[in-house]
């Protein structure tokens, strides 16, 4: 098994170098500089200071040796500064120690996508193995239904329906950030309470797409496995029902889930840009959206790469989730 693990990891190497190679060079062919941010807003900005200011942040050469430049640092894990005004160091602005940890950006965004793949899989797959169970029953076809739409429904529309029944209409929940003006002011009691309610309605929005993606998988996985030849031997044994979709069939039709599992990965540390930027919450998908309208391509990368890794680790982990639910794969039958 380790020497599966130790070959599938120095694959992964060629692999995330073409992934940024590619990266690089497309971002690099979207229109402007990073720079124009900084010179078109100063009326005073001369020809020449322009140019400086690209030969500051190396623009003026080649892409190619841009990137080997970039390639570089990448090697000793620097990911340079950022193009931003303020100039900072692109992983500080992704970890910043001078901010709490529950201030910092990486562990927010940790934190929300963790949680709600927990709510997902937790709610996922019963949902899936029961509808599966009771196929073709009105259980099955209302929640069917219910996926459909979650599939169906685009994210930023769900996000701002609730915002406006729950946060303007009803006003119930906060419709913006993690924590209220007066939060400083609040008991510890009061704090979480008013850390919870922030939180309802973006997980609910990351947690329903999801959770319809996960348990229609689920379902479809499970009547395929439910069908095989071994599981109708188990129930000509007279074995509880349960016991025949809990023990024999569940862990073989856990593979597909094992897969989007793994592909959730990234997710933990990119966020996800859309519902981050509807709720203003200043997490690594704001983040990423801010560095795209910025043209910061010291961030853009750094997330890039990042996300690229965390892909490539998430395979990884799927292939070893793969052996532990199937012991078919580890024995290589």
């Amino acid at each position: 098994m380790f020497k599966y693990l130790a070959k599938r990891f120095l694959e992964m190497i060629p692999t995330l170098f073409g992934i940024t190679l590619i990266s690089f060079f497309i971002i690099h062919l979207a229109p402007g500089k990073p720079t124009d941010a900084l010179s078109e807003m100063n009326p005073k900005m001369t020809p020449e200071a322009r140019e400086r200011l690209e030969k500051l942040y190396n623009l003026d050469k080649p892409v190619i040796v841009q990137y080997g430049m970039w390639l570089k640092r990448i090697v000793r894990l620097d990911f340079g500064e950022s193009f931003s005004m303020d100039r900072r160091p692109v992983m500080q602005k992704i970890w910043d120690t001078k901010q709490p940890l529950l201030e910092r950006r990486l562990f927010i965004t940790f934190m929300l996508n963790l949680i709600a793949m927990i709510i997902i899989l937790m709610i996922a797959i019963p949902v899936g193995i029961s509808s599966a169970t009771h196929q073709n029953t009105l259980y099955d076809k209302i929640t069917t239904t219910t996926v459909f739409l979650g599939f169906a429904m685009p994210s930023f529309w769900l996000a701002l329906l609730l915002m406006m029944l729950f946060g303007v209409y009803l006003d119930w929940l906060p419709i913006s950030g993690l924590k209220s003006m007066s939060y400083d002011s609040l008991s510890v009691g009061g704090k979480i309470l008013d850390r919870l309610k922030h939180l309802v309605l973006p997980m609910f929005v990351a947690a329903f797409g999801g959770l319809a993606a996960d348990s229609r998988y689920m379902r479809s996985s499970m009547l395929e496995v439910v069908r095989q030849d071994y599981v109708t031997v188990a129930r000509a044994k007279g074995l509880p029902e349960k016991t025949v979709i809990y023990r024999h069939a569940f862990r073989n039709a856990l593979l597909p889930l094992i897969t989007l599992a793994g592909l959730s990965v990234p997710g933990l540390i990119g966020g996800s840009v859309i519902f981050e930027n509807i709720f203003g919450i200043p997490g690594m998908g704001q983040l990423f959206f801010n560095g795209v309208m910025t043209r910061d391509y010291s961030l853009i990368m750094a997330i890039l790469t990042i996300g690229a890794f965390l892909t490539l680790i998430g395979n990884l982990l799927a292939d070893i989730g793969y052996m532990f639910a199937d012991p078919r794969i580890r024995t290589g039958r």
